[in-house]
């Protein structure tokens, strides 16, 4: 791959990140006494005012990047970042145009959007085309343009994890990974947005409490949410008396994997379910609908929801906590986890948990 960075960073001010954030960074996110394990394996959340276009992109050291500043102001951005080692979530505000010049590691992929930006780039293609969302794979150069005003967001992840739940889900696509920037024009950009907004939210309430996240609950909600959205198609299934007696079979056998995950205390997920039953993400969404009038993301989540009250009710207040429980399901947003579980049993958690 040729050179494309000028290494400009080095005649900077000798400033260091630390010197424009606007939290103590970085706050570790779960146990790094004793565990063995790197911060960024364990989880940084940090949050900065960036003054220098050179700090927001050595704020992103898994990416090779510089950053240009091309329009008059004292601020460049506010940047919102986790670092989960091999996942990131990056949210980035530009107060000012930035001109963005990079390559990603060989297996490093990102899903990114760009909102309120009329005039943004992503490589050749215009970033502000509905509800589109940009894959980009490993090993590729990238060149991004972003005006003053705008707001992006990038969720990076192992392209070889996602190629081969991918592969599973919609063969057809992702059979052979893009060489280049692609963009997903059937996905849903303000899911994977409400995504980035949960995760940063949590990193950072975690932080503030001092209270211990799990790293391998958040990557792995991260890499299931990103094969959701970005494997997605919009293509209705026509159906006939045949695929409605295959639906329900293999409604029933996704049933049976989905209570002996959830008993062996393992999550299940779509890609799991696919693999196991040897099917792509539609054939099982058409499935679950004709089998339980659910989308397999929401019979997921209803299982999860019955399994943490099963915890609940059979626990002790003394022993257990309610966050504990929905932690251990893959409920990351305790507040919409609350209001799901009133909806759905007619109580709180804690009156469970407390009867």
């Amino acid at each position: 791959m040729r050179a494309i960075f000028s290494r400009e960073t080095a005649k900077m001010p000798k400033r260091t990140p630390e010197d424009i954030v606007d939290r103590q960074a970085p706050a570790i996110l779960s146990g790094t006494d004793g565990t063995g394990k790197s911060a960024s394996e364990n989880g940084v959340f940090q949050s900065a005012v960036i003054e220098d276009p050179a700090v927001q992109a050595l704020l992103q050291p898994w990416v090779e990047m510089e950053c240009h500043q091309l329009s008059h102001g004292g601020t460049v951005a506010r940047l919102d970042s986790l670092d989960l080692g091999t996942h990131q979530v990056v949210r980035e505000r530009q107060e000012t145009s930035i001109h963005k010049l990079g390559a990603t590691p060989p297996d490093f992929c990102t899903l990114s959007f760009c909102m309120k930006a009329r005039r943004s780039r992503f490589a050749e293609h215009c970033a502000e085309e509905g509800e589109t969302i940009f894959f980009m794979p490993g090993n590729v150069e990238f060149d991004v343009f972003v005006p003053a005003g705008g707001e992006t967001a990038y969720v990076g992840f192992s392209q070889e994890q996602f190629l081969q739940g991918a592969r599973i889900l919609n063969p057809g696509f992702w059979e052979k990974p893009p060489k280049g920037v692609v963009p997903l024009t059937a996905c849903r950009r303000s899911e994977l947005k409400s995504a980035v907004d949960l995760w940063l939210r949590t990193a950072r309430e975690a932080a503030g409490r001092g209270a211990p996240l799990d790293p391998d609950v958040v990557r792995g909600h991260l890499l299931q949410t990103v094969l959701q959205i970005a494997t997605v198609t919009e293509e209705d299934i026509a159906p006939t008396i045949n695929e409605r007696l295959r639906a329900l079979q293999i409604g029933r056998t996704a049933r049976s994997f989905v209570d002996e995950s959830l008993d062996t205390g393992e999550l299940p997920t779509l890609v799991g379910i696919c693999a196991a039953l040897g099917v792509s993400e539609r054939t099982l969404r058409y499935a679950f609908r004709e089998y339980v009038g659910l989308s397999p993301v929401a019979y997921l989540r209803a299982r999860r929801l019955s399994r943490v009250r099963a915890v609940l009710a059979a626990s002790d207040p003394q022993d257990v906590t309610i966050t504990q429980v929905a932690m251990r399901y893959g409920f990351l947003h305790l507040g919409r986890f609350a209001g799901d579980y009133r909806l759905m049993f007619g109580e709180m958690p804690s009156m469970t948990l407390a009867s």
